[in-house]
């Protein structure tokens, strides 16, 4: 006989095992992207972050948004999930005070992966970095999820590809996902080029993993992204029985 035990009294619904906290934006979210739960083939539960807006989380890097991440993540953890994570790179500026507040793992930022990965290299290799605006990607953000200055990246970003900057970072509408899988391959190839020793690719940006077949495909490098990272997770907080000998 099985008993199941009710976690917590404020919900009557269970399986949702992990929360995604995403922005205060509007534009498509094509499948493949970390706000499309098609994505994912186990449920999540998606929890706005108030205000969290592109221009304060990137550009202003706004300290005031960490009390709603915190609000967004706790109501998240009180709904049942067993670990959060978000839906932008650039989040990695309250990943500590985030981790902090809730009793349940905490990854909200694909960077999160950079570690790992410079590991998995030769002391001859770099980590190619690819940002949705490389310009935004500072020390603030590295320091927040253990990115040493000893690790060696290469770091190019999206803000000067038209599609991609007025689609997302503006914000415009309207999303031409064929022209954006373009322009993410041009950088990276660009990086290849300059950076012939670049060893794995990570791609900052939760618009991006998409595009991450067409990466590989055209580059032949390991590529990282949010969805390798919140998949990792997901097989660590809800483990599966091996059952069978063959």
């Amino acid at each position: 006989m099985v008993v199941y035990k009710l976690k917590s009294k404020s919900r009557s619904w269970d399986g949702e095992s992990i929360g995604i906290l995403i922005l205060d934006a509007a534009y498509p979210c094509v499948p493949g992207n970390v706000g499309n739960a098609s994505t994912f083939d186990f449920p999540v539960r998606y929890r706005e972050v108030n205000g969290a807006s592109i221009e304060r989380l990137l550009n202003r890097m706004d300290p005031g948004l960490l009390e709603p991440f915190i609000e967004a993540a706790r109501a998240l953890e009180r709904e049942g999930v067993r670990a959060i994570t978000g839906a932008c790179g650039f989040m990695a500026l309250f990943q500590k005070e985030v981790a902090e507040a809730v009793e349940i793992p905490v990854f909200l930022s694909s960077l999160l992966q950079v570690p790992f990965i410079w590991k998995t290299l030769t002391s001859k290799q770099k980590i190619g970095i690819i940002a949705a605006d490389s310009k935004c990607l500072t020390k603030r953000h590295f320091e927040s999820v253990g990115i040493t200055p000893d690790i060696p990246t290469v770091i190019c970003g999206m803000e000067d590809k038209e599609e991609f900057r007025t689609a997302i970072l503006e914000e415009k509408g309207t999303l031409d996902s064929d022209q954006i899988e373009k322009e993410v391959v041009d950088v990276a190839m660009e990086m290849i080029k300059q950076n012939p020793e670049t060893g794995a690719i990570l791609l900052e940006c939760s618009d991006l993993p998409p595009y991450a077949m067409a990466v590989q495909d055209a580059t032949g490098r390991p590529v990282f992204d949010f969805i390798t990272m919140i998949r990792y997770v997901h097989g660590a907080v809800v483990q599966r029985r091996y059952e069978g000998f063959v």
